[in-house]
């Protein structure tokens, strides 16, 4: 769906007609991102990998405590369709949804999902779980900063799943590493396919490489949406998600 690594205005300035997959992969996609919120606050991956360790051990009352999801306060940055996805599955269960985006979206939207507009800030200081669904430009590259986890509680969850320069990862590394949050679930990276070591030290990450929309079905949605936009540009007709519609008048 992202499409920030093509220069879309080199390719309307040479008539190159340029598209992408959305819509197909937004169920999936929020699925993921609600896997990693729940994997991060339930410290899911920690055990497993405490269990394949072999390392001795009974139950006690404190063991791996980690943070209840139900009846919390989850903050979406981005409230495109994903982020609207993510927001219906937090109704299920019983989440109070605040938002933040550039454009708000109609009100019946708001009133369907219950979803509360706050700035950035605000959200970050109210949220219990915070999940970035928002497009990488200029304006949001390290959005997520040493200064705005700071804003966050040390209780908080954070997730990504929409690109990995959106977060600062030496400051997210600093944050987990000290306590100054709870723990992360991450699906994309700042320098992908490198993960930042220190992001690889914390037990309180949960890493999975880049499988937001990695399901059969979603995949093969989006593929035979790539061929219907290839198939349309053969044709000289219009591709179906075409990005630049500039470069498509040009070739009129």
């Amino acid at each position: 769906m992202g499409f920030d690594n093509i220069d879309v205005d080199a390719c309307t300035r040479h008539g190159v007609l340029t598209s992408n997959t959305p819509e197909v992969l937004t169920e999936t996609t929020a699925d993921a991102a609600f896997a990693l919120m729940m994997a991060a606050a339930r410290r899911v991956a920690e055990g497993d990998r405490f269990l394949r360790s072999r390392a001795p051990w009974i139950w006690g009352p404190l063991m791996m405590l980690g943070q209840d999801v139900h009846h919390k306060t989850l903050g979406i940055v981005g409230f495109g369709r994903i982020g609207q996805a993510l927001g219906r599955r937090a109704r299920g269960f019983a989440m109070r949804v605040l938002y933040h985006d550039t454009y708000r979206p109609p009100a019946e939207v708001e009133q369907e999902l219950a979803a509360e507009y706050r700035d950035l800030e605000d959200l970050l200081r109210e949220s219990d779980f915070v999940s970035l669904h928002t497009t990488l430009t200029a304006q949001t590259r390290h959005l997520i900063n040493a200064e705005r986890l700071a804003m966050m509680k040390p209780t908080a969850v954070l997730v990504n799943t929409s690109r990995g320069p959106v977060i600062d990862e030496q400051a997210l590394a600093q944050a987990l590493q000290e306590g100054q949050i709870s723990a992360a679930g991450l699906d994309v990276f700042e320098h992908e396919p490198a993960v930042h070591p220190g992001l690889l030290t914390c037990d309180n990450a949960v890493l999975i490489p880049h499988l937001g929309s990695a399901t059969v079905e979603t995949r093969l949605a989006m593929a035979n949406l790539a061929v219907d936009n290839l198939f349309a540009g053969l044709e000289d007709a219009r591709p179906p998600t075409l990005l630049n519609p500039e470069a498509w008048k040009q070739n009129r």
